[in-house]
């Protein structure tokens, strides 16, 4: 195989001026043979004729830099030096090149060419060899329109390749960064939310000073094993940042279950929030449930950052043919203080998800000084049918403000 490549870029480097070299020697014999011969047509003396034949045979080293211009000192010599490799060969490449009027004009030209010595040898055309002549002209004119076609169908179809190899290459580049910003994402929602599990219980070790011994040991357990989660969840991120394998799955991790939501609500309400679950479904699909647990995950580490202390409700409700509806719903909190700064991009981000699965989410303050978010998104995780989630908030009752335990 190797030995077969290093032919074929040896036949395409020096091919062409291979050829080259064989119509300059095919064109210098036929000059010899002319002066040798001395034909009747045209009576020019040897000298002459053998320089005529020279010049037009080494013209054809330059034929694919001027094919027009070495067709057309071909047909001189053919008149002159009854010498016609110079001509047709110079034709045969232009109908290569181009195939337009000055294609159609030398052609007529060459034709011409090839009749006129049998005119003044015969004092006449004949109609036979007019139409040989014809016939010669288009053959050399429909062989090189041919190859010319070719090429040019060729190098259209590489052209087409290679754009779509490089949109290829484009696309899977920006389907990897497109799935490095949801990794990106993903660990933000991540280290946020323990982040602020551990700034709410450093918080109330700060506070709370008169804790037992017991109590304070309880609570540095608690901000160990967080912090160990944390830094597990975040190894396991980091790990598909560098394995870019896991870069063409859909899940960034494990699927979660209405058991991973239940244990992020006890997380919370270990960390002194009032917060209750009210989950109604069951069984929800893997993008569906992802989807959720992430709702339910950014709302509370809202919660734990701006609204310590606030007694929230975590409500979950829906079916197939409804959809899901998330609805997440704190009391004032007490104190106006809030632990950690606070970016702003969570929420943006779940707005992004939202849209991406086809559903919608809203967030805003309450009129008693709370603040909820309620989020919607189709059972199957996208979204089929456009008019189906106009009414599917309205077949969902709101969110039960009242079941909120009193702070």
């Amino acid at each position: 195989m190797p030995a077969i490549r290093t032919a074929r870029a040896y036949v395409v480097r020096y091919g062409p001026r291979v050829r080259d070299v064989v119509f300059i020697a095919a064109a210098l014999l036929t000059a010899f043979a002319v002066v040798v011969n001395r034909p009747s047509w045209p009576r020019v003396p040897r000298v002459p004729l053998a320089l005529f034949g020279l010049v037009g045979s080494l013209a054809l080293w330059w034929r694919r830099r001027w094919p027009v211009e070495v067709t057309l000192i071909g047909i001189g010599l053919a008149i002159v030096g009854a010498n016609p490799v110079t001509m047709a060969v110079g034709l045969f490449t232009t109908a290569i090149r181009r195939r337009d009027r000055v294609l159609l004009a030398l052609a007529v030209a060459t034709a011409a060419a090839i009749t006129l010595p049998d005119a003044v040898d015969h004092g006449g055309v004949a109609a036979s060899t007019v139409l040989g002549a014809v016939l010669i002209a288009g053959f050399i004119v429909a062989a090189g329109a041919y190859i010319g076609a070719r090429r040019d169908l060729l190098a259209t179809l590489r052209e087409r390749a290679e754009r779509a190899e490089a949109e290829r290459e484009l696309r899977a580049a920006q389907a990897r960064v497109a799935e490095r910003s949801r990794i990106a994402r993903e660990m933000h929602d991540v280290l946020a939310h323990k982040v602020s599990l551990i700034a709410l219980h450093a918080g109330a070790l700060e506070v709370n000073s008169s804790l037992t011994r017991g109590g304070v040991e309880e609570a540095a357990a608690l901000i160990r094993a967080t912090a160990r989660q944390a830094l597990e969840e975040l190894r396991d991120v980091l790990g598909m940042l560098r394995d870019e394998s896991m870069l063409d799955s859909g899940d960034l991790q494990p699927t979660s279950r209405a058991a991973d939501i239940e244990r992020l609500v006890d997380s919370s309400r270990a960390a002194g929030v009032q917060a209750e679950l009210v989950n109604e479904v069951r069984d929800l699909p893997d993008a569906t449930a992802r989807t959720v647990y992430r709702v339910v995950q950014e709302a509370l580490t809202n919660v734990h950052k701006h609204a310590r202390g606030a007694a929230t409700m975590v409500t979950i409700r829906g079916d197939a043919e409804r959809g899901v509806t998330v609805s997440i719903v704190n009391r004032r909190p007490v104190g106006a203080d809030t632990l950690l700064p606070g970016s702003g991009a969570g929420l943006l981000g779940l707005r992004e998800r939202m849209r991406l699965v086809g559903g919608r989410l809203t967030s805003g303050a309450r009129p008693d000084g709370g603040w909820e978010v309620v989020a919607w998104l189709p059972w199957s995780g996208f979204a089929t049918d456009a008019g189906s989630d106009a009414g599917a908030d309205a077949a969902l009752p709101p969110p039960v403000i009242g079941q909120v335990p009193t702070p």
